[in-house]
């Protein structure tokens, strides 16, 4: 009985702490919805089992954020879900706003500071090669720098973390392409920014066909 008073405790004590966290995490995801999204990786293994592997990743991405030391909203593409896998007591949720990717991202960014937030970090949905340490590594790393990225491996990046917002980063970029790494670093040289490690993102069956964990949704697939 004294151990479950002390674990209630400590439980309202974290909730307390994170309720007064000026660290956010913002996460960017799809309405997972079959012929929707991953349609690079839908042309090679079909709607259903695309949609069946992003599934897959957002439970991946609750996990790893779902107990993170900072306040979570999730940013919908089109429409808010209330009774889903994001649950409503953990993260905030709110809708995608803008014509395009950057355009979303500075929304987010802008009223992530708006609402007092001085360390705000962006991800996306779909990043099985990351785990919870990484994002809590990611803030650590942003306390001592201004800006802090995660390079993915196609040229783009998995991560983005900030202190103030910065418009110009997304400004003028091909999103979905191999350049927004390069443009992105061009407009931080002037600026105080942690490089982490390079990682991979999914967008193509190339990224997961030598995985274990994503053969039982690849059995259909011939060599």
């Amino acid at each position: 009985m004294l151990q479950t008073n002390k674990t209630e405790k400590d439980e309202k004590t974290i909730d307390f702490t994170l309720a007064s966290s000026k660290n956010l995490l913002l996460i960017f995801t799809r309405n997972p919805e079959l012929g929707k999204g991953k349609r690079r990786l839908a042309a090679t293994v079909g709607d259903e089992c695309a949609l069946n592997i992003y599934k897959f990743l957002l439970e991946h991405t609750v996990d790893i954020t779902s107990k993170l030391y900072a306040e979570k909203t999730v940013y919908y593409s089109e429409e808010i879900w209330k009774d889903d896998i994001w649950k409503n007591t953990i993260y905030d949720k709110k809708v995608q706003q803008g014509k395009d990717l950057g355009q979303r991202m500075a929304n987010a960014f802008k009223d992530g500071f708006e609402r007092g937030f001085e360390k705000i970090i962006i991800i996306g949905s779909d990043m099985y090669d990351l785990d919870q340490e990484d994002l809590e590594n990611a803030f650590k790393h942003l306390a001592q720098n201004d800006f802090v990225i995660g390079p993915a491996e196609d040229g783009g990046y998995y991560l983005l973390g900030m202190k103030k917002l910065m418009p110009e980063l997304f400004e003028n970029k091909n999103w979905g392409t191999a350049s927004v790494l390069k443009d992105t670093l061009a407009d931080l040289k002037d600026e105080k920014t942690k490089l982490l490690e390079i990682r991979n993102d999914i967008d193509h069956y190339e990224d997961i066909k030598d995985v274990p964990v994503f053969a039982p949704f690849l059995k259909h697939i011939t060599k």
